[in-house]
């Protein structure tokens, strides 16, 4: 039988790189930072230590890489997401949405990502920068709903980073077992609506008030 390490050279180099950062989080999840050794990981996945130490470096270097592909997995994510060049609103939701499955889809690396699960790194600021491009999607849908009259005028990159900063902290409760699944979602809804609320434009608003008055909700 094949290891997970020669099952993905098979594959190629990508795939092997996948192989041992899911297995990283793996055992960080499961056993927690202790565990998140190369030895540990190269052992879990049939594959030397020499394999890792040449394509991460050591800890650091593969606690920069489980990093950055938190945030790629989360950039391809909205980046699946269709485009509505019809109804800007309706494509900003369809984001929010994805933002909040992706991260309850993976929880291990959202932690990584945004609550130092790896104890004593600090991404630099190439890997910073590298994760802001994950919101390029979301502030180009900000700029479609600026560009057609439905949010007043704005900075799109500022009101995009509200947006994210509203979606995270529910998100953040919700996998830390604040928000139970009966209300999640409700929470997270009404939450970004009402962030958004404050962008609207005057005759967006006052459409959305008629709406509401009649028991529709938002758009």
């Amino acid at each position: 039988m094949n290891t997970p390490y020669q099952d993905a050279q098979r594959v190629g180099q990508t795939a092997v790189r996948t192989t041992i950062l899911d297995h990283a989080i793996e055992l960080l999840v499961t056993e927690g930072p202790a565990a998140l050794t190369m030895r540990r990981i190269a052992t879990g996945i049939g594959a030397s230590t020499k394999v890792l130490y040449t394509m991460f470096g050591g800890k650091e270097g593969l606690a920069d890489a489980l990093y950055r592909e938190g945030f790629a997995r989360l950039r391809r994510a909205q980046q699946r997401v269709p485009g509505r060049a019809d109804d800007p609103l309706a494509h900003l939701n369809d984001l929010r949405d994805a933002y909040r499955a992706h991260a309850l889809a993976e929880p291990a690396y959202y932690r990584v990502m945004f609550e130092q699960a790896v104890p004593g790194y600090r991404p630099s600021t190439d890997a910073l920068n590298e994760a802001e491009t994950a919101f390029d999607t979301s502030v180009a849908a900000v700029q479609a709903c600026i560009d057609a009259g439905v949010f007043r005028p704005g900075d799109a990159y500022e009101i995009s980073k509200l947006f994210w900063a509203a979606a995270h902290g529910a998100v953040s409760l919700e996998i830390a077992g604040h928000f139970p699944p009966d209300s999640a979602a409700r929470r997270y809804d009404a939450l970004l609506a009402a962030v958004g609320q404050t962008f609207l434009a005057a005759e967006q608003g006052q459409r959305q008030e008629r709406r509401r008055a009649q028991g529709q909700g938002l758009a």
